[in-house]
């Protein structure tokens, strides 16, 4: 039956949050005015259509399947505390109250998780989900839950589902979400109950944007048709270990037990792996070309889960040891960086049982994903832990040898695995699929016809077989696997001790993370868990490679007690910022090639140790600060080299002296960071955005350039216009630290043939270093001059520096009325990319924002009712709802608020109570 209200109904604003609710109402007001008499399709919205599905958060309300009343306590920021009696009540719960807040989030995950987002939104979104089911991530779901999962993980996936489905019953669109009332109008999509494999699946979309390396093999590949072996390898430097140093710095691989152990006393030799192309064509393969470019052109227009579809994805997160800290015990910092969303993806929630038993288990607050029980970064009454992307290699692509009805594998022709999908699409006919898959995984390149026309024209080398009816890609990917992580995060949540955590980290195995820990008894940790592939000989997966050929499968995968981790180390704190887990000569397998380049884990590592040498103790307040920081550390290498040109423009000279005196600190309002922001941007352009390949360049962006495959004198070769086809937050260069890395090992060589550049227009050309240097100081003083205006005077990074919120979906897709009902911003940033406050952006495409600390948190150990945290948005997914960006202005401003454990605190911080009773 539907549940029983026995009080008011409606969002009661708190105590800290009335005169926000009052310019809430105010702004409902408006908009219904603007929108009355059919703006949208001829719809009439009221105000009670804006606040049918604001949820009810005072009085008390009847749950079928209860087993005792559950308490649900919202501070003066919406964010609630549940307390129960049982796992399965506050599971139960959980669901509950995030869908009362996020449903219409939860669905949107769900259809893509299945492949099902045109049952939502029609046509436009066909081309995504054949390639999503073709990837299976919901079939993949439906595996780990029969087969994997433990039964008590089973029991509690069972219980979020019903809390879910009682907050569905008897409502209507409108009352669950204000997108299902602009839905209706085009459809009449009704929501469907939840299911545990819908929670389940979340976790395959994001282990899919956290995946890795993928991205960077495609790059290398395309790369081939414009740049030779060398030119790559200048693009790909080696990671700098003796400069930014590694994770891992006193755990070590031990030969002689073959485990690896704190404190090791031999290491294992050589690092097995290196880069390869044994099979595969690195020079004049244009058809390989065109079908990978097809390939990223699929994956681009993928709808995120949590960062921008693998490209730029990035994290902080380090712990002090309490020798350290004021406190005397350890203090924890995290702050994942992700696309900006609306709402945030993170959902932040207590989880307490009122007595700690075998029959009720947490005592756990933090970060949660909606849509998922249990929570995934925070801290319970013992320990704490944080997350950031590790980066390892886990996926592979594979060029296959097509032969009819099968592929071509050591010689013979095996069938493939094939299976039919039906999509079913709102308001159109459904279309049924067929997913072919080999030994290696699905073929990637069936989803597109021009990949399977491209596939037939590939070229390879003299090694590889006839081609027969052609070539096509296909994917190994962990996650394709069914796996443990849903069991993971529930171990972790009632973990009391570092080997508890380490027990439960070992089930986490897609998707590879970082975890760093503390505890409440003084001791600190990181750990490196995940399924992580091992391969043959010289293949280290950094290219695609030939599928038909047995010695480039994965042999195996690398064993939990060999994979590196750290425990009370001497220097008393560690840092994990996506560089590399380990020194190569330290450790006998390869993890990646691609590690994140340690701009930002080594300025992490500076400050804390700037403050320790200085015989100084760390507070909370300084591990916020850190957070914070906007120093540019490319700007510390460019800035000397860039005021020593002579310019002889007045109007370039006045804002090259910005730069004079600059402490390199891209604050909002610093003129400064605006002008050398521009200064690189440009020389990334000159010197490599137009020596790459079109598929790697901003789409629309043109330029004439000498032909691929030229026959005869190249000076009677005429210059052919070629355009750009890559999205302006996917292109490269991107301007992260690998480019930093780049351009540091080029800056000595003043001749190089990347600082050459032709003449255009009025503009010099150059021929080295220096002239490349002074091109782009003028560039960037027109470019600027264009966006920001001619007085450099009103010139600030926060007016190139933008983020703007947007909803996932009608917030980009839908009518202009509606996107300015739920999208918000701009907000003006401070920070960049690669710093510590990493807003990132692709200095390819603009200066905007893309990506961001999608929240932060310092963990105190020592007093866990004063530690600290702040979400990007707000709890609420209603727009209009008091909470729905209401942590945003002080997430910008780098604010963090109080975050309340314990009973007494989080009783003295409620503001409303919401009583479900069984």
């Amino acid at each position: 039956m539907p549940p029983n209200t026995t009080a008011s109904t409606g969002q009661q604003p708190g105590k800290s949050g009335r005169k926000k609710g009052r310019r809430a109402r105010l702004i409902v007001i408006v908009l219904v005015l603007a929108i009355i008499g059919g703006v949208a399709y001829g719809a009439y919205w009221s105000i009670s259509t804006v606040r049918a599905s604001f949820p009810q958060t005072t009085g008390s309300i009847t749950l079928e399947g209860l087993s005792g009343p559950v308490d649900v306590k919202r501070d003066g920021y919406g964010i609630p505390q549940v307390y129960a009696s049982s796992d399965e009540d506050l599971f139960m719960a959980q669901g509950y109250v995030q869908a009362q807040d996020r449903f219409y989030e939860m669905d949107v995950r769900r259809h893509m998780t299945s492949g099902r987002l045109s049952e939502m939104f029609g046509e436009g979104q066909v081309d995504n989900d054949e390639f999503l089911r073709t990837l299976g991530w919901h079939r993949i779901a439906k595996e780990e839950y029969d087969s994997k999962l433990s039964d008590e993980t089973k029991k509690y996936l069972q219980a979020y589902a019903k809390g879910v489905n009682a907050y569905l019953e008897g409502k209507s669109g409108e009352e669950l979400s204000l997108e299902y009332a602009a839905l209706g109008f085009a459809n009449d999509y009704k929501p469907e109950e939840w299911t545990p494999v819908d929670s389940v699946a979340w976790l395959k979309a994001m282990a899919w944007d956290l995946r890795g390396n993928m991205e960077d093999e495609i790059d290398r590949a395309l790369m081939t048709s414009r740049l030779g072996p060398k030119q790559i390898d200048d693009l790909y430097p080696q990671y700098p270990y003796d400069r930014n140093k590694a994770i891992v710095q006193e755990g070590q691989y031990n030969e002689l037990t073959g485990t690896f152990e704190q404190g090791g006393t031999s290491t294992g030799g050589a690092s097995t792996g290196g880069t390869s192309t044994a099979g595969t064509s690195t020079g004049d393969a244009t058809g390989l070309q065109s079908q990978l470019s097809g390939l990223y052109g699929v994956l681009e227009d993928l709808p995120t889960a949590v960062g921008v579809n693998g490209n730029g994805i990035g994290s902080n997160s380090w712990v002090v040891s309490g020798s350290h800290t004021i406190t005397g015990k350890p203090l924890l910092a995290n702050d994942p960086h992700l696309s900006a969303s609306l709402p945030s993806v993170w959902y932040q929630m207590g989880l307490h049982c009122r007595s700690v038993s075998d029959k009720c288990q947490y005592d756990v607050s933090g970060y949660t994903f909606a849509g998922m029980p249990g929570v995934i970064i925070g801290h319970n009454k013992s320990i704490s832990w944080g997350m950031t992307n590790s980066g390892v290699d886990v996926t592979d692509l594979y060029l296959e040898k097509l032969t009819g009805s099968g592929y071509q594998y050591d010689g013979k022709v095996k069938p493939f695995t094939t299976r039919e999908e039906t999509i079913k699409v709102a308001g159109g006919d459904p279309k049924t699929i067929v997913v072919r898959e080999t030994n290696n995984g699905p073929l990637l390149s069936d989803r597109s016809d021009e990949l399977v026309k491209v596939g037939k024209k590939a070229e390879v080398d003299t090694s590889a077989p006839d081609r027969g009816d052609g070539y096509g890609i296909s994917l190994r990917w962990t996650a394709l696997d069914p796996g443990t992580s849903m069991d993971a995060v529930f171990a972790m949540d009632k973990a009391a001790n570092w080997d508890d955590f380490r027990d439960a980290a070992a089930l986490f195995d897609v998707p590879s993370q970082n975890l760093i820990y503390a505890d409440t008894e003084g001791h600190i940790g990181y750990t490196l868990p995940g399924k992580i592939p091992t391969r043959a000989g010289s293949v280290d997966g950094s290219i695609p490679q030939p599928g038909w050929d047995s010695k480039y499968r994965w042999t195996g995968y690398i064993p939990q007690n060999k994979l590196p981790f750290e425990f009370d180390p001497a220097r008393g704190y560690i840092v994990t910022a996506n560089q590399a887990v380990i020194d190569k000569d330290k450790y006998p397998y390869t993890l990646t090639e691609d590690w994140g380049y340690g701009t930002r884990s080594q300025r992490i590592t500076d400050l804390i140790k700037s403050k320790i040498d200085d015989g100084g103790k760390i507070s909370t307040d300084d591990m916020r600060q850190m957070q914070l920081d906007n120093s540019s550390e490319i700007a510390k290498l460019l800035v000397p080299k860039l005021l020593k040109i002579d310019i002889d423009d007045p109007d370039v000279r006045e804002a090259q002296k910005l730069l004079e005196g600059w402490d390199y600190t891209q604050d909002a309002d610093s003129a400064a960071a605006a002008y050398f922001n521009s200064v690189w941007r440009n020389i990334l352009k000159l010197a490599f955005g137009n020596k790459l390949p079109k598929e790697l360049r901003v789409k629309g962006q043109c330029l004439w350039v000498d032909p691929i495959n030229i026959t005869g004198p190249a000076d009677e070769v005429e210059k052919v216009r070629e355009c750009g086809q890559r999205d302006a937050d996917q292109a490269q260069p991107d301007g992260g630290d690998r480019w930093f890395e780049v351009v540091r090992n080029l800056m000595d060589d003043e001749d190089s043939d990347w600082w050459q550049t032709p003449k255009s227009g009025t503009r010099p050309g150059a021929d080295n270093r220096d002239e490349l240097f002074e091109r782009a100081l003028i560039d960037a003083r027109w470019e600027l001059t264009a966006k920001l205006g001619k007085d450099i005077d009103t010139w600030s990074w926060g007016r190139l520096h933008r983020l703007f919120l947007k909803n996932q979906t009608l917030g980009t897709e839908g009518p202009g009325f509606l996107q300015y009902i739920l999208n918000r911003g701009p907000w003006k940033l401070s920070g960049g990319e690669a710093t510590v406050n990493a807003t990132g952006w692709n200095a390819a495409g603009g200066y905007g924002v893309v990506w961001v600390p999608s929240m932060r948190m310092v963990v105190n150990l020592g007093d866990l009712d004063k530690s600290k945290w702040i979400n990007l948005t707000g709890a609420s997914g209603h727009a209009y709802n008091a909470h729905y960006t209401d942590q945003t202005d002080k997430w910008a401003d780098g604010e963090l608020l109080d975050w309340s454990f314990s009973k007494d605190a989080v009783e003295d911080s409620t503001s409303d109570t919401l009583v479900l009773q069984p």
